[in-house]
């Protein structure tokens, strides 16, 4: 899914964006960029953050437990 542009939680960054950037994705901070197709976050933020009440928005991935090539699985999927 090349093109696609991912917010990614800071404390997520390092091996995941690289990741997500080998792969083809805009890697941004949350809340810095106008469109995102897909949010990766902790669980812990995302019920700070009440995205969990969100509907119709941007794919919401909740990272907590997963690897870097898990969380791509799961975007590939849902994207």
């Amino acid at each position: 899914m090349a093109g696609k542009v991912i917010a990614v939680e800071e404390s997520l960054s390092g091996t995941l964006k690289s990741a997500l950037e080998r792969e083809g994705y805009t890697v941004v901070r949350p809340g810095t960029a106008g469109r995102v197709d897909a949010t990766v976050i902790t669980g812990m933020d995302r019920n700070v953050m009440g995205m969990q009440d969100i509907a119709g928005g941007p794919v919401i991935i909740d990272a907590t437990g997963k690897t870097a090539e898990e969380i791509l699985k799961d975007l590939k999927e849902r994207l």
